[in-house]
């Protein structure tokens, strides 16, 4: 039997049952993918973020995401989360950086009584999407996409967003894409809901990713770098917004609910 050091985070969440959950696991070495991937389908999370030295000298971590269904290119909450481990060990560490295999590096620096996290900005272009809006619902404003699949329509208020009622199982069938639902927020600048049916995750609870898309979305929306943000799921989470660049800053804070041993039989290897 292995046991594996094993996490339960609230992202994006000041206390415990709020924002998004993930499982963060140290690791010595790889397990195999199909392993990895069953950790994932067993925790049953949003995210299963998975980290360990990185030998390439390029970063401090190597880190991967998986789904109960798919590894995953981008995980924003998962990333806070593993940041918000390492430097909770580590309390004299300012900052620590993960490489990706598709995002590059990321960075989850200490900022306040919270993170900073470092994402790559993905700033999305006008595209019809007739069918899509059919089958999420309402009367969007615009629609807009990246390639990274990531689907944006913009709705005039909080709540037409709050109304939706989605055809998850149709929008499943289109594969692992977000469906990222946003309009102006009432406490906050803007307010979204974000659906990942085919990747495991009917709606998300808070996902970075998709503010990744939002940053730049709404940065050129509202005409300033900054602005705070509020996903209404049913558990719910907040992110301050920030675009510098090519990059987009979230800023959140996280909390330890759990830590224990993943329990890895010979076999389920």
């Amino acid at each position: 039997m292995t046991n594996l050091p094993y996490y339960h985070v609230d992202a994006f969440a000041d206390q415990p049952f709020t924002g998004n959950q993930a499982a963060v696991m140290p690791l010595d070495s790889w397990l195999d993918d199909s392993i990895l991937q069953a950790i994932g389908e067993e925790n049953n999370f949003a995210e299963t973020a998975f980290y360990l030295p990185d030998a390439s000298g390029d970063a401090e971590y190597e880190l991967r995401w998986f789904t109960p269904t798919v590894e995953i290119a981008l995980c924003g909450h998962a990333t806070l989360a593993s940041g918000h481990i390492i430097l909770s060990q580590e309390p004299e560490r300012q900052q620590v950086t993960f490489r990706t295999q598709k995002a590059g590096i990321l960075t989850v620096k200490r900022d306040g009584d919270g993170y900073a996290l470092d994402l790559p900005a993905y700033p999305p272009s006008p595209k019809a999407m007739p069918e899509i809006v059919a089958l999420v619902g309402g009367s969007p404003l615009e629609t807009q996409f990246h390639e990274g699949r990531y689907h944006v329509l913009r709705y005039s208020s909080a709540n037409d967003v709050l109304a939706l009622q989605p055809d998850l199982k149709a929008l499943a069938v289109l594969g692992n894409a977000q469906f990222i639902c946003t309009a102006p927020g009432t406490e906050t600048d803007v307010l979204s809901r974000v659906f990942v049916p085919g990747g495991g995750v009917d709606e998300d609870s808070v996902t970075g990713s998709a503010h990744a898309v939002l940053t730049p979305f709404w940065a050129e929306h509202l005409g300033r770098d900054n602005f705070t943000a509020y996903q209404a799921s049913q558990r719910g989470g907040h992110v301050n917004c920030r675009l510098d660049g090519d990059r987009a800053w979230l800023g959140g804070k996280c909390v330890t609910v759990v830590e224990g041993m993943f329990r890895l039989t010979q076999a389920g290897v």
